[in-house]
């Protein structure tokens, strides 16, 4: 064993390597490859194929812009037109992880005198370069489809969703979101949403923080009110209950024949006599607040 001469080769790169793929007219592999080398007997090697995933943030500010298009079709051909129909659609943010829902907003009208349908769709691109020639080949993985507009029609999708499933991380920005409308014997009104399907999901902080902060100030507003200087005083106690009423609550409480003084009065006959009386008037102790421990 001692004899024996083991090598491990190592590569080392400066750039950041291609996600790993497979498609129809190519692929992107990688393969770590090992070798023994012993002295008058044939190497062994073995290779293993690696997988890279080269991962996106999608909380970088590029990739948080929101993604607005507008766009309007003339139904019909020469002199036979039968109306505009115009779409305007909208996402959140450019990019998104498997997995996510993608919420579409979205306005059509329908302006002409056919029935249209709207539709929305993730297309993925794949575009092969080749000893100077290009091939590109673009299949759908996920789509959506919104109720039938009639004729003089609107609709509008606050926040359809769009789910995306498992597919490859983007390469170049490789997907789109194609919102469409399908126009019976016309051609269809599309409009393309570039879409980035990244490794690391969105955090959201930077949005809640600044809601947060925005139903903070909104809900701190009344600071800015002017308070009087003196506040007004309450009304008096004499003003509220009558004279009646207050004969009524505070009966008579017979003093004892036998007792001298107020030291043999009993204790219930001193709670009795405290029990209705009015509050002491609010000029007399304005601006003063007194807690007194009793023992």
């Amino acid at each position: 064993v001692s004899s024996n001469t083991y090598t491990l080769i190592s590569l080392v790169c400066f750039r950041p390597l291609v996600t790993s793929f497979s498609g129809k007219y190519g692929s992107i592999q990688y393969c770590v490859r090992a070798v023994v080398e012993r002295p008058k007997v044939p190497d062994q090697s073995v290779r293993r194929e690696l997988q890279v995933i080269s991962h996106i943030d999608v909380n970088t500010p590029a990739l948080l812009t929101p993604v607005l298009k507008t766009q309007e079709k003339m139904v019909g051909c020469w002199f036979f037109t039968s109306g505009p129909v115009s779409l305007s659609a909208k996402i959140e943010r450019k990019g998104y992880c498997n997995g996510e829902a993608i919420p579409i907003y979205a306005e059509i009208e329908n302006c002409s005198s056919r029935l249209i349908v709207p539709k929305a769709a993730i297309f993925q691109t794949q575009t092969y370069l080749a000893s100077g020639r290009t091939k590109s080949i673009r299949h759908m993985v996920a789509n959506v489809r919104g109720n039938h507009i009639a004729s003089g029609g609107t609709d509008t999708w606050h926040g359809k969703t769009l789910k995306i499933p498992p597919v490859t991380p983007s390469i170049l920005d490789c997907c789109i979101i194609r919102v469409y409308i399908h126009i019976p014997g016309a051609k269809k009104l599309m409009l393309e949403l570039p879409l980035v399907i990244g490794t690391i999901p969105y955090h959201g902080f930077a949005s809640r923080n600044s809601s947060t902060a925005s139903r903070f100030s909104m809900d701190m507003s009344w600071l800015t009110l002017t308070l009087p200087e003196q506040p007004e005083a309450p009304p008096n106690y004499a003003d509220v209950v009558s004279e009646e009423e207050l004969s009524r609550r505070v009966p008579p409480y017979p003093q004892p024949s036998d007792c001298e003084g107020e030291a043999c009065c009993p204790m219930f006959a001193c709670l009795q006599e405290f029990r209705f009386q009015p509050p002491p008037l609010y000029s007399e102790h304005a601006g003063v607040f007194m807690i007194s421990p009793h023992v």
